[in-house]
């Protein structure tokens, strides 16, 4: 699980899911800075591990929603600490390598 989350954008997608069920454009609004493939990569990887659920929805045209799934859900609850304490430490990882 650390090596997941230890890629790019991954806590962050994870993060953007948080409220629920969202499109894709939601999600690229939410990761500031990622581009459309590597967003797709991260969503299709956090699919394949069961940590979201796309869910297609019928229309004209076509939605396609990404929803944390019980065990995503779990995983953002634990990750919450570590999102609170980089909120309260802007910068504080700027000097890694």
């Amino acid at each position: 699980m650390l090596e997941l989350l230890g890629r790019r954008w991954v806590g962050m997608v994870l993060l953007a899911g948080q409220r629920g069920a969202r499109r894709f454009g939601q999600y690229r609004a939410f990761v500031h800075g990622i581009s459309d493939r590597v967003l797709t990569q991260r969503l299709r990887e956090l699919e394949q591990v069961g940590l979201l659920e796309r869910q297609v929805i019928p229309s004209t045209p076509v939605q396609i929603l990404y929803a944390p799934t019980a065990r995503g859900t779990e995983l953002i609850d634990a990750m919450q600490p570590l999102f609170e304490w980089t909120a309260r430490n802007p910068g504080a990882l700027d000097k890694l390598p």
